[in-house]
């Protein structure tokens, strides 16, 4: 696992050991950037199911200025750890172990809003109506802002949750990437 552009292009990143998360690869990833991006002039991330953090590493990479992780797997966390302080980004990342609906009521209480959110759960424990409704309803999406929802293939959203509107989809096996902006 590597970040594959921007200033830690080619920087090696830990995976989370063990079986609990199922990293985006990299063609995914270059495919994502691609379609949100592929660069950014600052702004804040939120990535609600970080695993090693690879997504929200890779955004900073590309520009964005401050990113906010989530999991609640304490060895994703660990691993999110060893994989910012070696990018030398402390400063650049808030990283939280909960669940992802507290997160998401934090961030609401706290008035967060974000120019990118990442929405990555596992497959077969996801809430992704529910999650994409709340952050809607809730504004966490700046008003330019982008919501990437990888999920499976099998899983099918609307094309809108309140103000949110699918913007472009595709497929890379039995995985889909999903964009919303307002």
């Amino acid at each position: 696992m590597r970040v594959i552009s921007g200033k830690f292009k080619g920087l090696h990143m830990k995976a989370v050991p063990g079986q609990s998360t199922r990293p985006t690869t990299d063609k995914v990833k270059e495919s994502i950037f691609n379609m949100v991006g592929p660069y950014f002039d600052g702004g804040s991330m939120l990535d609600l199911y970080g695993g090693s953090g690879a997504i929200a590493i890779e955004a900073l990479s590309r520009g964005i200025e401050k990113a906010v992780i989530i999991d609640r797997d304490r060895k994703a966390i660990e691993t999110i750890y060893m994989n910012i302080k070696s990018c030398k980004i402390e400063d650049e990342v808030e990283v939280y172990r909960t669940e992802a609906s507290r997160a998401l009521n934090a961030l609401r209480k706290k008035g967060s809003t974000f120019d990118l959110i990442f929405l990555d759960p596992p497959y077969l424990k996801q809430r992704l109506e529910e999650e994409l409704l709340f952050i809607a309803e809730h504004r966490l999406l700046d008003k330019l802002g982008k919501i990437v929802v990888e999920h499976a293939a099998t899983v099918e959203l609307n094309e809108s949750y309140s103000d949110l509107t699918k913007i472009r989809e595709e497929r890379y096996g039995d995985t889909i990437i999903s964009i919303y902006s307002i």
